[in-house]
């Protein structure tokens, strides 16, 4: 459990083009696994560490996942809808429209799609002992799309391997020439913990993702990952992950 009473977002509102034919006519978070919703999942992983108020955003299909959570009663949490109907806002976007429901301590993230076994006592640990802005849990699995790291497991750049593009932070000492030998590659989690100053640093508006904040911020600030490889971890972002999915998760 943790110390302190936290609440958590769930981002639910992408219109999950990778998991058709399902998204044709249902949000990816309803997708089922084993007789339940990746949303039910991951609300009822919350609560393993006494996080029972948490933000789900949504978009498409937004009044399957409403009616979803009403008719289950947030299966046991408070779950607060913040409603992207008008626009999907990425992920991002998503968080800051969402910042009056979760201002004021920090507080955990994930995405809908994601099923992990992270210890999130563990990750918090981290976070304050390192007295971070942002601790995000990364993993040595394979990725097109990779975080880049120091040797102290700070955030200093992003690189899709299979385009060839780097991204850095600001004033950053590292090039797509010197980055893949000086810093070490690894795989987002999407599990990520927050201290509650970061609303105040975010610079974009309207429509972004949280890798822009990311990187936006690394140069000032500690943006940490938290390697938690080994543990369970499936993206189920495509529908032949289901049965993978279901031999993971129980």
């Amino acid at each position: 459990m943790m110390k302190t009473k936290m609440k958590a977002m769930i981002f639910a509102a992408g219109l999950g083009t990778r998991f058709k034919p399902w998204t044709d006519h249902h949000p990816k978070a309803l997708a089922m696994v084993n007789g339940k919703s990746l949303l039910q999942r991951n609300i009822e992983y919350l609560q393993q560490y006494g996080i029972r108020e948490v933000v789900v955003n949504v978009h498409h299909f937004a009044d399957q996942i409403i009616t979803a959570v009403e008719n289950s009663g947030g299966w046991g949490s408070a779950v607060m809808i913040s409603n992207e109907s008008n626009e999907v806002l990425e992920t991002g976007g998503g968080l800051l429209k969402a910042a009056s429901l979760l201002k004021g301590s920090p507080f955990i993230t994930i995405n809908a799609d994601v099923l992990t076994e992270l210890d999130l006592n563990k990750l918090m640990q981290f976070h304050e002992q390192e007295q971070a802005l942002i601790s995000f849990g990364i993993t040595d699995r394979k990725s097109t799309r990779n975080f880049l790291f120091d040797e102290n497991s700070r955030l200093q750049g992003w690189v899709n391997l299979a385009t060839g593009q780097f991204r850095f932070p600001p004033g950053s000492v590292y090039t797509a020439e010197n980055a893949m030998d000086q810093l070490t590659p690894k795989a987002y989690s999407t599990v990520v913990v927050f201290s509650p100053e970061i609303f105040s640093l975010i610079k974009q508006e309207g429509k972004f993702s949280l890798v822009d904040v990311y990187l936006d911020l690394a140069a000032d600030h500690k943006i940490m990952g938290f390697d938690h490889s080994g543990d369970r971890f499936i993206d189920v972002g495509k529908p032949e992950s289901v049965a993978q999915a279901e031999k993971l998760f129980k």
